[in-house]
């Protein structure tokens, strides 16, 4: 009996197969299996990115926000960098909830923009 080793040669040092049917009946199944086990939300009542406004949102009045650097505090265009303690200001859960912050660390500012009924100096305090 003759045995072919250069066949078998060929056959050990070819190129690999790789079969792809069986990889991708895996892939389809877990990706069957996460669609169908995650729960997925947003609804068009609900609000996106900001929590649900209400009386009381929090348990404390003011929140503090630290940023590394902070160098300047403006609340609707007016300067209350004399709040800053630490690199940090206590910013009131109507600001949060209401208005608008724009932090810029790079510039080390926060810009807020206060709810229009709220004092520009109960928008922002000294961190306690």
């Amino acid at each position: 009996m003759v045995l072919d080793t250069e066949r078998y040669r060929n056959k050990v040092h070819g190129r690999p197969r790789f079969n792809m049917v069986p990889f991708i009946d895996i892939l389809f199944t877990i990706l069957i299996f996460l669609v169908v086990t995650t729960t997925f939300s947003g609804g068009a009542g609900e609000a996106q990115g900001k929590p649900q406004i209400s009386e009381n949102t929090g348990p404390s009045e003011y929140y503090l926000i630290p940023v590394a650097g902070l160098r300047r505090v403006t609340v609707n265009g007016i300067d209350m960098s004399s709040h800053i303690k630490n690199s940090a200001v206590a910013v009131h859960t109507r600001v949060i909830d209401e208005g608008e912050i724009i932090i810029r660390p790079r510039e080390g500012a926060i810009i807020i923009t206060a709810p229009p009924d709220l004092p520009v100096d109960k928008a922002v305090k000294t961190p306690s």
